[in-house]
């Protein structure tokens, strides 16, 4: 009768531990379940995040390109307007020609600066324009999309 017994508590001992190794199995098994969602929703989170970052790259590469555009063309009519104001202040025969000609230089460099500030300042104001509704309308659209998951994962539970 002892042994009787004996064997019976290891086959109920033996039994315990595979109930307890096909939990483990579960239990393995869900954590990689839960582990492949938590991966997932953390690439689509970092895939809006570099969404944004683009386009406030895309935004910045197109107000420095607009500025330095804007650069290139203020050098390159300086060059010409000084190369045609100089070639006028240099063979011209009538003094008061040549005076007329530096009045027209004074006030052509002076309308030229104030269009090329213009142009730099306009291109600023539209580069916070367009950050103002494109990248905060984005970034207001990225946030809501966090609230309304935190709160449906909390309203799930």
């Amino acid at each position: 009768m002892n042994l009787a017994a004996i064997v019976l508590l290891l086959l109920m001992a033996f039994g315990g531990f595979c109930i307890a190794y096909w939990q483990l199995l579960l239990c393995r098994r869900e954590a990689r379940i839960l582990n492949s969602h938590r991966v997932s929703a953390h690439s689509a989170i970092q895939k809006s995040r570099m969404d944004l970052l683009e386009i406030r790259n895309r935004a910045r590469l197109l107000e420095d390109s607009v500025s330095g555009g804007a650069s290139a063309v203020e050098k390159l009519h300086k060059a010409i307007s000084n190369t045609t104001f100089g070639l006028i202040d240099l063979f011209s025969k009538d003094e008061e020609f040549r005076q007329t000609a530096r009045k027209a230089r004074a006030t052509h460099d002076q309308t030229s600066q104030q269009i090329y500030k213009t142009v730099r300042t306009t291109n600023k104001a539209l580069h916070i324009l367009a950050d103002t509704l494109i990248i905060g309308k984005a970034e207001k659209r990225l946030a809501s999309r966090k609230r309304d998951k935190a709160q449906g994962s909390d309203d799930g539970q």
